[in-house]
């Protein structure tokens, strides 16, 4: 059996900046914070990421969170 040990957490505010004249489509830009505590919950993140967010120029789209995690036999 395997066990999975998150080793790494980031939380990411993508922000919508804008349309691109030539396509039309939509323009997001990316803000990223580092070193989140692996065991943060989700309606921690989204209260964080929403306080930041009301600190942007730009209007938020979307919250990411991405985990790294290492494998090893248990």
């Amino acid at each position: 059996m395997a066990v999975q040990d998150m080793t790494n957490s980031q939380l990411q505010l993508v922000l919508n900046d804008g349309i691109d004249t030539s396509t039309g489509l939509p323009i997001y830009k990316t803000k990223s914070f580092n070193s989140v505590k692996t065991t943060a919950t989700a309606d921690q993140l989204y209260t964080i990421a929403v306080a930041f967010a009301g600190l942007q120029e730009r209007n938020l789209y979307n919250i990411h969170r991405k985990d790294s995690s290492d494998i090893r036999q248990a």
